[in-house]
């Protein structure tokens, strides 16, 4: 499309996912049960994130993971395990992608959203580097308080502080929690993210994750360390609602791991012409560029109800810009 033809929106980006975007159909109402199958279908009934952590978190359990009888106490062998475990997962990942598309470019332009390349120079960022100030706060802030809590709810299990589950008790509500995990994350991050962008928080943590405006896979877990203790503090829910050990680690890899995917800046995974791995979100890259949209998750309508919701259309952003005058109008 000729650049002049283009409109406000579509000239800030070189790729936009296809416009509207959806919530969830379960939160619709009336019902749409073949829109409920489509959305279940597309989340975990094809080779993506999902089934992928699910994967995942049943390797670390099997391999990786100390037996939850090491936990009953504190001792620095089995802490720095599961320290050591998520440096290298977020290294791997992150890192991985990183240097895939950001730094060897090996798809080059295809499904990224920000015409922009990451800020090698900026005063905002610590030493002056985009990447050096994101990696330095996920591999210390962020895996240190991924680990923490992870540590904790291990140790509340083994000590019979929080309640176990097991397949043998009841396999159905073992299988569901890895289906409903996703759907209390999008509800725990909208209102924890709301909360950050309260004036006084935002300026205290949250400005530091909102450098960047242009995302990596490193930006992900870029925050600052109270964001990254109320980010993480969703797992606490399990103090209450019985789980197993594998649905503490798919919980918080899930959490953990997707910051990194989902800031990717890249739609997907191109190989032989063809997306092959769902990677990034338009809808949060928006929030990152717009700031007053976006706060939750499309798992949860919450933006919708809230009025908040950019769904990618040129109406939406119009709507966005006279919200955001109202809001500077009234600071």
């Amino acid at each position: 499309m000729a650049k002049e033809q283009q409109s406000d929106l579509e000239r800030q980006w070189a790729y936009m996912s296809t416009a509207p975007l959806n919530t969830s159909p379960f939160f619709a109402w009336p019902p749409h049960p073949g829109a409920m199958a489509r959305w279940f279908a597309e989340r975990w009934l094809v080779f993506g994130e999902n089934l992928v952590l699910v994967a995942l978190a049943c390797a670390t359990w099997l391999w990786f993971q100390p037996p939850l009888e090491a936990a009953e106490t504190f001792a620095f062998g089995w802490i720095a395990q599961i320290w050591l475990k998520n440096i290298v997962l977020i290294t791997v990942l992150a890192g991985g992608l990183h240097l895939y598309l950001h730094v060897w470019k090996k798809q080059g332009k295809r499904l990224k959203f920000d015409p922009r390349d990451l800020g090698s120079k900026g005063r905002a960022f610590t030493m002056n580097d985009q990447t050096k100030d994101n990696m330095i706060w996920t591999l210390t802030s962020g895996v240190g308080f991924w680990s923490a809590y992870e540590v904790l709810v291990l140790w509340l299990m083994a000590n019979g502080y929080a309640p176990m589950l097991t397949w043998a008790e009841n396999p159905v509500w073992f299988a569901a929690l890895f289906l409903l995990t996703p759907i209390w994350l999008s509800f725990h991050f909208y209102w924890i993210h709301r909360a950050l962008h309260w004036p006084p928080l935002y300026r205290l943590a949250h400005s530091l994750h909102h450098r960047n405006t242009n995302i990596g896979p490193w930006s992900g877990l870029s925050m600052h360390p109270l964001e990254h203790l109320m980010f993480f503090s969703s797992i606490l829910i399990h103090w209450v609602v019985a789980a197993h050990p594998i649905h503490i680690i798919f919980h918080l890899q899930h959490q953990a791991l997707t910051a990194a995917t989902s800031h990717a800046g890249f739609e997907g995974l191109v190989a032989q012409d063809k997306k092959r791995l769902h990677l990034g979100n338009f809808h949060h890259q928006m929030h990152h560029r717009y700031f007053e949209c976006n706060y939750g998750t499309l798992e949860m309508p919450w933006d919708k109800w809230f009025g908040s919701f950019h769904d990618g259309t040129d109406d939406a952003h119009a709507k966005m810009k006279e919200r955001r005058k109202q809001l500077n109008a009234r600071a």
